[in-house]
């Protein structure tokens, strides 16, 4: 059999998610076609020689590690080995640089500026979100007041507008393959989720930030707002470590999912 070098913290403690769970979850399944080696990313670089290819997981904010896990990188490359997601996303595995780059190619996201000059952009708001360039997780993310904001002056963060949406939802992908949705009912409890029926103009909306990343393998959640005029905006492209929230679908879903991750993890 194949062996995989899977990545995960399983320490990690995460607001609403237990890492732990999930990966041994999915590692129990994986472990009847693979011979599998589980790891600790802040390890990863002495065992990547030991495995035909890498999965990378649960592994937590990479900004706590974030010169480690620039040198795995490195390693990766320099050893040519294969890995599940490929490293090759445009969005958060680069940081936020994302969602300005989205908002001037005027994509449906939600409007982010780095410069105060440039506010007068976001219209007019009562709050504002900053968020840091490399952030994850709501590390370093404040609400500021619109006076608030000014009085800080210049910042390095990130600005976008604090917005009344209705609730989030949460679209998953697998190699570029839509699998399922979850939404929050409860816009103030994030990680209370539940399954969510997607309409076709939903679909289309998660696709078009797919298509832009244009990842080569791996799996991706595309997080979206939906705001008062029941349009959706982009809050973030995660391309690097998205919890799955496996726990919370029907049998036949989670099912449908894992046997697509092994069929992707075998054609590696």
């Amino acid at each position: 059999m194949k062996k995989i070098l899977y990545l995960t913290d399983l320490y990690y403690q995460a607001n609403g998610r237990k890492y732990y769970e999930e990966d041994l979850f999915i590692t129990s399944k994986l472990k009847d076609h693979f011979t599998v080696l589980i790891g600790n990313p802040t390890q990863a670089i002495s065992f990547i020689d030991c495995a035909d290819s890498i999965v990378f997981r649960n592994t937590g904010p990479v900004i706590y590690y974030k010169e480690y896990f620039t040198a795995f990188l490195k390693a990766v490359n320099e050893h040519h080995v294969k890995t599940f997601n490929s490293f090759d996303g445009k969005a958060d595995i680069k940081g936020k640089q994302y969602l300005l780059d989205l908002t001037k190619a005027g994509y449906p996201v939600i409007p982010t500026i780095d410069n105060t000059d440039e506010i007068h952009k976001l219209g007019s708001h009562d709050r504002y979100i900053l968020k840091l360039r490399n952030g994850a997780d709501s590390i370093g993310m404040q609400v500021l007041s619109n006076e608030e904001l000014f009085k800080l002056g210049s910042t390095d963060k990130l600005i976008q507008p604090f917005l009344d949406f209705e609730y989030e939802v949460s679209f998953y992908y697998l190699n570029n393959k839509f699998q399922y949705a979850l939404y929050a009912p409860d816009k103030h409890k994030r990680w209370e989720l539940k399954e969510y029926q997607p309409t076709s103009d939903d679909l289309l909306f998660a696709a078009r930030f797919i298509e832009w990343n244009n990842m080569q393998r791996g799996i991706s959640r595309v997080d979206a707002c939906r705001i008062k005029d029941g349009s959706l905006l982009l809050v973030e492209l995660e391309d690097l470590n998205p919890f799955l929230s496996l726990d919370l679908l029907s049998e036949q879903k989670r099912n449908r999912f894992i046997n697509d991750l092994i069929e992707a993890l075998e054609r590696i």
